[in-house]
């Protein structure tokens, strides 16, 4: 069975979505401020470790900081329940506009996938200690529900 990084079209498929998922988030203005003017290695990051999620390779962990890097990211932003939900439904349309594949299978997956991670990231945003931190401290691998 494929993974879902190959499902996706490997790294190019998953780049091309995350490049329009990051515009999105720009150009929101719920979002934005959590973004600033943006950085072109937020793209590089993300498609890393969203291709490592996905069963790709493991730069983002062996080359790129890994987990710790999302930690310190997302420290001190505050991230609010309705902008965790903005992201979801912004992720969730870049998926359609990159042309991700449509089955049910698969978006079920990048739901559940994209869900946990701002859940985690809420939880990481608020946290004043790291004893307040969500436990996940490594890449986690998504799989087919």
């Amino acid at each position: 069975m494929k993974t879902l990084f190959e499902h996706a079209g490997g790294e190019e498929g998953l780049r091309a979505f995350i490049e329009i998922f990051y515009r999105s988030l720009l150009a929101d203005p719920l979002l934005q401020p959590l973004f600033g003017e943006g950085r072109p290695s937020h793209i590089d990051n993300l498609t890393a470790f969203t291709v490592e999620t996905f069963g790709g390779p493991d730069t983002f962990s062996t080359e790129m900081g890994g987990f710790p890097l999302l930690i310190d990211a997302h420290r001190g932003l505050r991230i609010r329940e309705d902008q965790r939900r903005r992201f979801v439904e912004l992720y969730m349309a870049a998926a359609d506009l990159a042309g991700l594949p449509d089955d049910e299978p698969f978006r079920a997956a990048l739901r559940s996938h994209v869900e946990f991670g701002t859940e985690v990231a809420v939880q990481n945003s608020h946290a004043e200690t790291d004893d307040q931190l969500h436990p996940l401290r490594e890449v986690p691998r998504w799989d087919w529900e």
